[in-house]
């Protein structure tokens, strides 16, 4: 099913990202894409795709512990993520194997070391695919820090133990909500 669908959102990808050529040297000065090492199914690191949201020189790390740093997000890169358009080159990874729609979200190679030391149990996620959204960004939102996080990896393993059809068909739908209502971060 994730091949399948991936097919047939290409064309909608390249047409933002047609779309993100044309404004972005005038809003977002810099690459169009941006690029970052993530551990993927069986703690596999992986490179993952989306189009970039912050200044291009804001694009430094930072620690699993740091808040996100919103004033290095510029108006279009505030747009892509509350339209959530920013994951859309992740389709590329899907196609690639290395994701699917739905599973737990990838953590920063950084983060996800970090946080298997700090978090009990944070490497049972790592049994399924990353996905674009997953059970923990529909019924939890964004989270910082180790106690949201160790309450994302808490869903995580919810949906690694009950992985089904159904509960894809849940998220997907919780997705949308989340996405006609606005609430992307």
């Amino acid at each position: 099913m994730d091949l399948g669908l991936s097919i047939i959102l290409l064309p909608f990808v390249g047409l933002i990202a047609t779309g993100l050529l044309l404004l972005n040297p005038r809003f977002n000065p810099g690459p169009l894409m941006f690029t970052q090492d993530r551990l993927g199914k069986h703690g596999v690191p992986f490179r993952i795709y989306k189009f970039r949201t912050m200044s291009a020189d804001g694009l430094g790390e930072r620690h699993a512990t740091e808040a996100l740093d919103a004033h290095r997000i510029g108006a279009l890169g505030a747009w892509l993520r509350q339209s959530r358009f920013d994951e859309l080159p992740q389709i590329l990874n899907i196609l690639r194997g290395e994701m699917s729609f739905i599973g737990p979200r990838p953590d920063q190679l950084e983060h996800a070391e970090f946080y298997i030391d700090h978090v009990p149990h944070y490497a049972g996620r790592f049994a399924v695919r990353p996905g674009i959204s997953g059970l923990a960004q529909v019924t939890l939102g964004y989270a910082e820090g180790l106690a949201q996080t160790s309450a994302k990896a808490q869903r995580d393993l919810v949906y690694v133990r009950r992985a089904s059809f159904l509960l894809d068909a849940q998220i997907t739908w919780l997705t949308l909500v989340s996405l006609v209502a606005r609430e992307g971060r």
